[in-house]
């Protein structure tokens, strides 16, 4: 089953009959994913639906919608400590369940060359 026959079937049970810009939305929530924190996804991609709704916006006023909420999620002023994955340095990562034969073996790696 691919993403678009989902997006079908979703349609059908939610009683709709909508086209979805599958990327717009997609790279919304990679934006709101990465400069806001995981959980925004869903949320933003939801609010541009209801927010879509709520204008009856067509294609162009989704993308302008969609942009705002993108130009939103990029200046987005992230806090000093957050949980992103991508922040944290080696030290924290050692100390996850797992991940200390990987650190050990890059170790190694290092020091073979």
């Amino acid at each position: 089953m691919t993403l678009h026959d989902w997006i079908d079937e979703l349609c059908d049970a939610l009683d709709i009959e909508t086209e979805v810009d599958e990327g717009l939305v997609l790279d919304l929530a990679r934006d709101a994913a990465h400069n806001v924190e995981r959980p925004a996804a869903p949320i933003t991609t939801y609010l541009l639906g209801y927010a879509a709704a709520l204008h009856q916006a067509g294609p162009a006023r989704l993308e302008q919608l969609a942009g705002a909420a993108t130009a939103l999620a990029e200046g987005w002023d992230r806090q000093a400590g957050d949980d992103d994955p991508d922040d944290l340095d080696v030290d924290e990562v050692e100390d996850v369940d797992g991940v200390e034969e990987v650190v050990d073996a890059d170790e190694r790696l290092v020091d073979a060359d």
